[in-house]
């Protein structure tokens, strides 16, 4: 036979010693929910469904979008390449008989409507020749010199050409009408510097571009201008698509065609895609609204919601049946847990389930008395050692022995503390000692310090020795300062037997102690020694030899003096030192506008009288 383990036997045994061991064990309970949601989970299919049709859609769209750009692209490009055609035959001929310009240019003008002017221009602002269609200037009520003024904006913007490369420009914003500019270098003249413009409607452009069902396209030319768009006002208004994602795309793509799925500036997506012409930087773009396209997939997925809405509601009026036997219970640990994070260790939790969670609940409130009984023991254990050493105690990481650190210690008493209990009865005594010593506890521990010890009417706290803030010195002497306004408010309504009034004097030094747990067998406490201690409590003793009420050491003022404002007394010879040591006496922080000026104001708010020189 196995032997059983005494604490788990205690553990899951109830009061009355029947055993708790679980009759529905919470596995069978998971086993049943999950099996009916594996049987509704088959409506998963239902989606499935769904998402390949979209897909498959998608596919589509994005095949009928690459088949139209190419159509378009190869449609604007061969009628682009005929306009360059026909302009650049019309120069040439202008070229070589200057006399026939007007003649040569209204026979194109004749041929094709659309032409509204063509122009030679040198690369120095000189003009070849420039011919205007007059029938179109007399139809649309064009000045001859308006269009001339324009044409000085208009080569300004296509600069380009006389690298050698073709621009495609929207002039529609100078115009009534679509318009179309396009520069391209005169290679049959010897000048290499000549470019030719022409204007052209774009009458034949923009039909071409017409929307059609679902897809809209549109013409982009390198600066992101929109060339050609079924809504002519676009067209005329000059817009520029540059921060379209799919225009960004082409602008970028190394290849000359693609297609992505993106969002606009409203928030509706489209897949789009584009073809470049491969003239002039001018590419074709074309884009479907996937709202549109997925339309009857939406209304597709929405039947199916509503079916399987139907089936979870179903199903969840089972799993709730089953997981409230679950819920409840853990939903009073849960608060449970919170009480006890608060601190309310005394549960009032019982048991309602057989199962595991019944089991947890006992166990729980097991805990929750052996965690109260813990807080009394830590509380109790508190008042008479530092809460922080005490917490380090209960944690078991409480060093055994000694550590060398370096920590700010601190001594202060009471002056004429035996004249003032000699006055008073010692219940009394011990009231006002209490009174005293809780405001100065409470400035130790504000600034991050822990008591070491009381020793009657003295206080001996340090800081570093537990933990160290990285500025002990500076948080003793805040303490110090602190202590100083508290006794003052104290102090307020005091001045008789029953309630005299209190002085200390306080003595800060900063060094390497001993830090550790000293005593014997039956009786430690965690204490630090060392010269530094010994120092403090010489440098405390000055206090009244010196007319103050808190005195530093050098080591101390090194460390603090960028904050507070002191007053050096000297080198002073120490009871146990060879060498005379260096005392300051703190006035305050520097910071504080009612910090005191000199020692004698400092005397005067603390009541400190003023001592007497030694001869």
């Amino acid at each position: 036979m196995k032997a059983k383990i005494p604490f788990l036997s205690q553990l899951f045994q109830a009061d009355d010693g029947k055993s708790l061991d679980a009759r529905f064990p919470i596995r069978y309970k998971l086993l049943l929910i999950i099996s009916v949601v594996l049987l509704l989970s088959v409506s998963g299919v239902i989606f499935l469904a769904s998402y390949f049709f979209r897909k498959d859609s998608e596919v589509r769209v994005k095949e009928n979008n690459i088949k139209i750009n190419e159509i378009l692209a190869l449609k604007v490009k061969s009628d682009l390449q005929s306009i360059r055609q026909d302009v650049h035959i019309s120069a040439a001929g202008i070229i070589r008989n200057p006399g026939q310009a007007t003649a040569i240019a209204k026979e194109l003008f004749a041929v094709d409507q659309s032409f509204i002017l063509i122009g030679a221009y040198g690369s120095g602002g000189n003009t070849k020749f420039e011919v205007l269609n007059e029938e179109f200037l007399q139809n649309f009520d064009y000045q001859k010199s308006e269009i001339q003024n324009l044409m000085g904006t208009i080569k300004g913007k296509v600069k380009k050409a006389y690298s050698g490369t073709t621009v495609i420009w929207n002039a529609s914003p100078y115009f009534r009408h679509p318009m179309l500019c396009l520069a391209f270098p005169l290679s049959e003249s010897k000048d290499t510097g000549t470019i030719l413009i022409t204007l052209v409607k774009l009458d034949r452009l923009l039909n071409a571009f017409q929307t059609s069902g679902t897809v809209e396209t549109f013409l982009v030319g390198d600066d992101g201008s929109v060339l050609a768009h079924p809504d002519a006002k676009i067209v005329l208004s000059g817009s520029k698509l540059n921060d379209l994602p799919i225009v960004e795309r082409m602008n970028k793509a190394p290849v000359d065609n693609g297609q992505i799925r993106y969002e606009n500036k409203e928030g509706v997506y489209y897949l789009g895609s584009f073809k470049k012409l491969g003239l002039g930087g001018v590419g074709v773009i074309s884009q479907v609204e996937e709202e549109r396209i997925f339309a009857e997939v939406n209304n597709i997925q929405k039947r199916n919601m509503y079916l399987l809405i139907i089936f979870l509601a179903l199903a969840f009026i089972i799993v709730y049946i089953f997981a409230k036997s679950l819920s409840t219970p853990i939903l009073s640990l849960v608060d449970s847990a919170k009480r006890i994070q608060n601190g309310q260790f005394r549960l009032n939790l019982k048991a309602t389930t057989r199962d595991e969670l019944g089991v947890l609940t006992n166990a729980f409130v097991s805990m929750g008395r052996g965690l109260e009984e813990r807080e009394k023991l830590k509380d109790s254990f508190g008042k008479f050692v530092n809460t922080d050493i005490a917490e380090l105690a209960a944690k078991g990481q409480l060093a055994i022995g000694g550590e060398r650190k370096h920590v700010a210690v601190f001594f202060s008493d009471i002056r004429s503390f035996t004249s003032i209990s000699e006055k008073l009865e010692p219940e009394d005594v011990v009231e006002f000692l209490n009174q005293y010593m809780s405001e100065m506890v409470t400035c130790v521990k504000e600034t991050g310090g822990i008591i070491d010890k009381f020793i009657g009417d003295a206080i001996m706290a340090t800081w570093g020795a537990i933990r160290s803030s990285g500025q002990d010195s500076v948080d003793a002497v805040e303490a110090s300062v602190r202590m100083r306004e508290r006794l003052l408010v104290f102090n307020k309504g005091r001045g008789s037997v029953k309630k005299p009034i209190i002085r200390i004097g306080c003595g800060i030094n900063t060094g390497y102690v001993i830090a550790g747990q000293i005593g014997s067998s039956d009786k430690m406490e965690y204490t630090v020694i060392g010269d530094t201690v010994n120092l403090a409590s010489r440098v405390e003793s000055l206090n009244k030899e010196a007319g103050s009420d808190i005195l530093i050491s050098e080591n101390t003022y090194e460390e603090v003096k960028h904050l507070f404002n002191v007053v050096s007394m000297g080198e002073i010879k120490v009871k146990g030192k060879v060498k005379a040591q260096k005392i300051y006496a703190v006035l305050g922080r520097k910071n504080d506008p009612k910090c005191p000026k000199t020692l004698a104001d400092l005397r005067k708010l603390v009541g400190i009288p003023t001592p007497e020189k030694k001869k």
